[in-house]
Parts: structure tokens; sequence; C-alpha cells
């Protein structure tokens, strides 16, 4: 599934087994994590983390954009309600399901 399953998983845990988004969020890190200790173990090992040298300023960019989205949503974590976030969720995702299917 790796880490970006969240934009499946976390709909699937809402819409199929109708938890709420909070729980499906918390849900999803948490299967997240095991996936990220072994690919981040794998890529270690046979050095494929080289190649983020030539990227630098892109790496720097996302890691940055990364961070401060998690404390951002960490912080807005409980203020906004389930009425608002399971539409905006589904904004998102049709907008990268449209992106996607335009990609070349």
């Amino acid at each position: 599934m790796g880490v970006a399953g969240g934009e499946l998983l976390i709909p699937t845990i809402v819409l199929l087994f109708g938890e709420d988004i909070k729980t499906a969020g918390s849900l999803s890190l948490l299967v997240s994590l095991p996936t990220m200790l072994v690919a981040f173990a794998r890529y270690s090992r046979d050095g494929s983390f080289a190649v983020l040298g030539a990227n630098l300023r892109f790496m720097t960019i996302m890691a940055a954009g990364s961070i401060a989205g998690a404390v951002l949503g960490g912080m807005l974590l409980g203020v906004f309600p389930d009425l608002i976030l399971i539409p905006l969720l589904s904004v998102i995702l049709l907008v990268s399901a449209v992106k996607l299917a335009r990609h070349d």
C-alpha cells in the first residue's frame, strides 16, 4: 500500500467502516508506520538515499512542506468537525483523480 495509501485507506475506513475521519486518519498513520520503517531500512541498506543529494533543493522544499503540514494539521486537529473534513477530503480526492487521469 505504501505511505500514500492514506488516499485510499482513509476514505475506506470512513465510508466502509463508518469511523469518524479523525480515527481514520490516526489508523492510516498507524498502518503506514511499519511500511515507512521497512522502506527506510531497505533504502538505507542499498544506498538509494544517495539520489537525494542530487535533488537537494527539491528534497528540502518537500521536507519543509511535509513538516509544516504535519504541524499545522496537528494544531488544527479537533478544530474542524467531520461535516467539513469529509467533503474537503472528497474534493481533494476528486482533484487528485482528475490530475492523475490527465497525466501523460
